[in-house]
């Protein structure tokens, strides 16, 4: 049995550092590819990455359920955390693609076309309140994205996504499905996703979009396969 080290960190906090989704990311010479998802399912978070080439930014990411060709909130993640280790990459490799990364004093984008990622079931609702209120034991298969304006005039979203199908009962920060809410809706967004979470998505027609945002470490973990 081996010990493997893992990064944590927490993907689209708010301004002062709160809420995000955690990220697990692990150096993928550690664990053979047959053992990638069982180790996913075994820390428990929405995602982990396995970082395959750091140098031309080649990532690979799983859920307890299977992998992913791409998604936002390891993309983002993993862009911040190259770089904190001196790898200051421009590009991302996944296989869905490449995609470009930008930064912006602390707000870490990727860009990607918004056909890629899960399909969802959009339910606009009438309020916030509406949102935050949801029963997450009403959303028990496939994958479901609740929204409202809290500022239209401003671009701003309350929304919430539950993802029974990848095994998440409530996602808290859902990077590729707020790309895909961009194209819908043609406009830049800010998007408070779950607890608290901040995204920010910018409209790149005919079809793309960047999401962003604040990237904060947190306590590695080890896991034994």
């Amino acid at each position: 049995m081996t010990a493997v080290h893992v990064d944590v960190v927490r993907v689209f906090v708010d301004p002062d550092g709160r809420f995000g989704n955690p990220l697990a990311i692990i150096d993928g010479a550690l664990v053979p590819p047959a053992d990638r998802q069982r180790v996913a399912a075994e820390l428990g978070y929405s995602e982990t990455v396995y970082v395959d080439d750091a140098t031309t930014g080649t990532i690979r990411i799983f859920t307890a359920t299977g992998e992913m060709a791409f998604a936002g909130h390891p993309t983002v993640g993993i862009a911040w955390w190259l770089q904190s280790q001196g790898v200051d990459t421009p590009m991302l490799r996944v296989p869905a693609g490449d995609i470009p990364v930008t930064r912006d004093g602390d707000l870490v984008s990727v860009r990607a076309d918004t056909t890629w990622g899960s399909t969802w079931d959009w339910r606009q609702l009438d309020t916030s309140y509406d949102v935050l209120t949801a029963d997450p034991t009403s959303y028990s298969a496939g994958h479901t994205f609740l929204w409202a304006w809290q500022d239209e005039p401003a671009g701003t979203i309350r929304a919430r996504a539950f993802a029974p199908a990848m095994g998440i009962t409530e996602d808290e920060a859902t990077g590729s499905a707020v790309t895909q809410l961009t194209a819908q809706l043609t406009r830049d967004l800010l998007v408070i996703q779950g607890a608290g979470s901040h995204l920010h998505t910018t409209w790149h027609p005919p079809t793309h979009a960047s999401v962003g945002g604040r990237v904060v470490p947190t306590a590695s973990r080890t896991i034994t396969i």
